[in-house]
């Protein structure tokens, strides 16, 4: 009796922007990695830029230094040339696919629902990885956060959600989460839609996601997980712009090293980096038979 075909195994690489591109490249090394290091197909869609050009240099630049030889650009002007074959054709036999950040609206608008975006999905479940930084991560949502305001607060009808590819059901997915101040945009949401996960990004900071289940923290910044499914809040009834109440969410913040299974939404294992260590070291070092005084930190 013959074995049954296995089941490709799904990656998503979900960045929170501004990661490093210039010194160790962590995040990007292992997108190339995962896409097959020298032998991958890479496939880079800038849409989401207002300079796309630029952007697919940068990309192609640490690419190809990190090993990978097979680099295409797709990039539609419109949701009419997202049809093209030409380009489905390009997706059909990636093993990694890149998008940009920029304007998600924008990347919503011209990808989502479209032969494009098919083949987007496509390669996410024959096993290509699918990689987002910035607005490319939010896009990986099913119910994307397009617009909303900043701030500590959650408050009612702070945000707005768009349509996205949906390559990780059940989740809100937000970036820059840190950096620009969007833990309150993100607890209203949902605090407003209950059943599903919030997940803020740090930039320079990937959620990697293994069969849309198992995720790793990769870079150095965190990710938070955000789950309202037992929360007590006024959000069905409280006025636009008041702060909402919210209590009995938790939230999992989770560094490098952390791994997390969305569907229980509970920590599985945690090895400390300990990145201080090498500070300390350095820091500590004799130099010339001289006393080093402790580390110090700011």
């Amino acid at each position: 009796m013959p074995r049954p075909t296995p089941v490709p195994k799904t990656s998503l690489l979900i960045i929170g922007g501004a990661e490093d591109k210039v010194g160790k490249a962590t995040i990007l090394r292992r997108f190339v990695r995962l896409a097959g290091g020298r032998a991958a197909k890479i496939v880079v869609i800038p849409t989401a830029s207002s300079i796309p050009d630029e952007v697919v240099g940068a990309y192609s630049e640490v690419f190809t230094r990190l090993g990978a030889r097979d680099i295409a650009t797709v990039d539609p002007a419109n949701r009419l040339a997202s049809g093209d074959p030409a380009l489905i054709a390009e997706l059909d036999r990636a093993t990694g696919v890149f998008l940009t950040g920029g304007n998600q609206l924008k990347l919503s608008q011209i990808v989502v629902g479209t032969p494009l975006g098919d083949a987007i999905e496509r390669a996410h479940a024959r096993g290509a990885v699918i990689a987002g930084t910035s607005a490319g991560a939010s896009i990986m949502s099913q119910f994307m956060i397009s617009l909303g305001d900043e701030g500590v607060t959650p408050r009612q009808r702070s945000s707005q959600l768009t349509a996205g590819l949906a390559l990780l059901p059940g989740v809100i997915v937000d970036q820059h989460f840190d950096q620009r101040s969007r833990y309150g945009r993100l607890m209203s949401l949902v605090a407003g839609s209950p059943s599903l996960l919030g997940m803020g990004i740090d930039e320079d900071t990937a959620a990697e996601i293994a069969d849309g289940t198992q995720l790793t923290v990769v870079g150095s910044g965190a990710v938070f997980v955000m789950d309202a499914r037992q929360a007590i809040t006024d959000a069905h009834e409280a006025r636009r712009d008041a702060p909402l109440l919210v209590t009995g969410a938790v939230v999992h913040s989770l560094p490098s090293g952390a791994t997390f299974d969305l569907h229980t939404a509970s920590l599985t294992g945690f090895v400390e980096r300990h990145p201080d260590r090498v500070v300390r070291r350095a820091q500590q070092k004799p130099q010339d038979g001289a006393s080093t005084p402790a580390a110090s930190h700011p």
